[in-house]
Formats: structure tokens, sequence, C-alpha cells
């Protein structure tokens, strides 16, 4: 909780001047960021060992995710990509602030070297058929790729059918009506 607190007081001091959440969504902040991360992480398969957050903008789910990991994964590692400078550079410094083990890459997520995850996350970064890209590229053949989706994930998957094969599990968000996190694996292109 301790790691928590930090972190949400840095995310308010930052914030003004770089945008890490929307400003309406601050008073907020527990239920409608950290809790809606926190339940991420309770989908991963046990015993995973390498978590990759990508557009990870604010730290929403990775680093409420690298912070539940330190306790209950103390081994795992977890790797945060954000091309925003800016943005990497306040990801660090909740890192360094609440002492995790956890490594920020700031480079676009397709130029850089496959990650090899085996628990992949991407929240509000882009459509299904795009992260299953991403996916393909960055999660290793047997992991699990964790995506929070909004209302309308029903079309996005049927979209992402029409170029790619995989295997979907919808689990009901516990903090958005409607919403779901999508558990995907199987993936590969049509």
């Amino acid at each position: 909780m301790d790691r928590l607190e930090t972190y949400a007081a840095l995310l308010e001091k930052w914030n003004p001047r770089i945008n890490l959440v929307s400003r309406n969504t601050l008073a907020d902040l527990w239920t409608r960021h950290f809790v809606d991360s926190a339940q991420v992480y309770t989908l991963a398969p046990q015993g995973f060992s390498h978590w990759v957050d990508l557009g990870s903008g604010g730290g929403f789910p990775g680093l409420v995710c690298a912070i539940i990991g330190a306790e209950k994964a103390p081994d795992a590692k977890f790797t945060l990509v954000e091309s925003d400078t800016r943005k990497s550079v306040f990801l660090r410094t909740v890192i360094r602030e609440t002492g995790l083990h956890a490594q920020v890459i700031a480079d676009r997520i397709e130029k850089i070297a496959p990650l090899n995850a085996d628990v992949l996350s991407a929240r509000a970064l882009a459509d299904l058929n795009i992260l299953l890209g991403f996916a393909q590229r960055h999660l290793q053949e047997s992991g699990i790729a964790l995506f929070p989706k909004g209302v309308n994930w029903e079309k996005e998957v049927q979209t992402a059918r029409q170029s790619w094969f995989f295997h979907d599990e919808a689990i009901k968000s516990e903090t958005e009506s409607g919403a779901v996190i999508l558990r995907i694996g199987g993936i590969s292109r049509v």
C-alpha cells in the first residue's frame, strides 16, 4: 500500500505538466486507475516470469501490476514500453521511488527487439487488431495477453478475427459497466 500511495502522490504531482491521465479522473484515481489495473494482475497465470506492458503512459496497468508483483511474484521481471520520453522519465521515477525491480524501454513498440513475455498487457493503447500484431511480436508462443477493453469490445473481437486466429475469454470488468478484460492466447495470422 505504501508503494501505491507513493505512486499516487507522484502521479498527482506530475500530471499537470505531462498529462499522464485525464484530469477528470484524478478525483477517482483509486478506482478508475489503481483498482482497474489491479484486476488485470489477478488474471495473470501463476508462475509467470516476464510481464511486459505496452504503451505504459502513466503506468496503468503495468506499474500497478509491478507493485503487486513485488509482493506476490518477487522473482518476476516487469518491462514497461513507452515511447514518450517525458512519460518514460515519470515511470522510471516511480520505479526508483517505490524500489521496484522493473525496467522502462523508451522506444516504439514496433522498433524494439521481441521481448518474449509470458504476460503482455496494454490499456487504452490501440484497437485489438493492432494489439494482436504487437502480441505476436512480443509474446512467447505459450503466453497470455491481457487487454482491458471498453463497451465496444465485441466489435473489436469480430474485426480482429478477420486477420487473426486466437482464443479469448472476456472477463467482466469490476470497475466499468460493459467493459471487459480480454485474456487472449494462441495468436497467429489468418
